[in-house]
C-alpha cells in the first residue's frame, strides 16, 4: 500500500472533529515556528551580522505580541475548521481532492494556489477596508501599527472567516492534490510571515521588488489606504493602489549617509 492510499484510509477513518484538529495543529506548528524564526532572525541574528535593517523602529504596544498570539489562535481553530470542510465536501461530491502525486501536478497546483491566493486576498483585503468593516473587524489587525511576525493571523473571527476560505473557494472549480493542500499553508505562511517581519533584506531595486512583502505590507500597516495585495505589488500596481514610500526611503537614506 502506498503513502497516498495510506493517507486516503486515515482521512476516510477520522472525525470531522479529529481533522479540524489535526489542521489546527498543523497552522499552529507552523505559525509559532515561523513567527519564532522571524524574530529571532530581525531581532538578534540579522542585526548583528549587519545585514538588511528594521523598517520601522517605533516600539511596539504594551502586550502587543501576546494580543497578536491570542487573536491568531482564534484564527487557526478556524483554519482547521476549513480543512474538516474541505474533507466533508470531497465526500459530497461537491468538490474532489486529488491523491496522486506528480512533480508536474504539484507544481501547478502551488502556481495556481499562488496566483489565485493574490486575487482572493487582494479582493477580500479592499473589502475589509470599507468603512464599517474596518472600523468593525479589521481594525484589529490594524492594531498592530508596527507589525511583527506574530500579526500574520491576528484577526478578527470574521475576516480570518473570510481569507481562510481561499482554499474551499478554489476547489469549487478547480482539484487541488492532497499534497498540495498540505504544503501550501507553509508557503502561504511563509510569505505572510515575510511580508510581517518589519525588516528589509533586500536593496531599493525595482527588480527586487516582488520579494520585498515586508516592505510593501509594512507600508500598508503605516498609511492605511493602500497595498493591499498579498505578496506580489502586481495588482495594486495594475488597479491604483499602490503607495509610495518616498519621504521614508529619503530620511533612511539620510540617516545612512550620516552614519560614521
Amino acid at each position: 500500500m502506498n503513502l497516498e492510499q495510506l493517507m486516503h484510509d486515515f482521512v476516510q477513518r477520522s472525525s470531522l472533529l479529529a481533522l479540524g484538529a489535526i489542521t489546527a495543529g498543523g497552522f499552529a506548528l507552523i505559525y509559532f515556528g515561523l513567527g519564532g524564526l522571524g524574530t529571532l532572525l530581525t531581532r538578534r541574528v540579522f542585526p548583528r551580522l549587519g545585514i538588511g535593517r528594521v523598517i520601522d523602529a517605533h516600539p511596539l504596544r504594551p502586550g502587543q505580541v501576546r494580543e497578536e498570539i491570542g487573536w491568531s489562535l482564534v484564527s487557526i481553530a478556524l483554519f482547521g475548521g476549513y480543512g474538516a470542510l474541505t474533507v466533508w465536501l470531497d465526500s459530497l461530491g461537491i468538490t474532489r481532492i486529488r491523491w496522486e502525486l506528480t512533480a508536474s501536478g504539484l507544481l501547478v497546483d502551488l502556481v495556481v494556489l499562488t496566483a489565485w491566493n493574490e486575487a482572493h486576498f487582494y479582493l477580500c483585503h479592499r473589502v475589509l477596508h470599507t468603512r464599517w468593516l474596518f472600523r468593525h473587524v479589521h481594525a484589529i489587525h490594524h492594531r498592530s501599527r508596527v507589525p511583527t511576525p506574530f500579526s500574520t493571523y491576528s484577526f478578527h473571527p470574521v475576516e480570518a472567516t473570510l481569507l481562510g476560505s481561499v482554499m474551499v473557494l478554489l476547489q469549487l472549480f478547480y482539484d487541488v492534490s492532497i499534497w498540495a493542500a498540505l504544503t501550501y499553508p507553509l508557503v502561504s505562511l511563509t510569505m505572510n510571515t515575510l511580508g510581517h517581519l518589519n525588516y528589509s533584506l533586500l536593496p531599493g531595486h525595482w527588480w527586487t521588488k516582488p520579494l520585498r512583502a515586508s516592505e510593501h505590507h509594512g507600508l500598508h500597516h503605516r498609511k492605511v489606504n493602500g497595498n493591499f495585495g498579498f505578496q506580489m505589488p502586481v495588482l495594486d500596481l495594475a488597479l491604483g493602489t499602490e503607495l509610495s514610500d518616498a519621504p521614508h526611503q529619503a530620511q533612511v537614506r539620510l540617516a545612512s549617509d550620516r552614519a560614521p
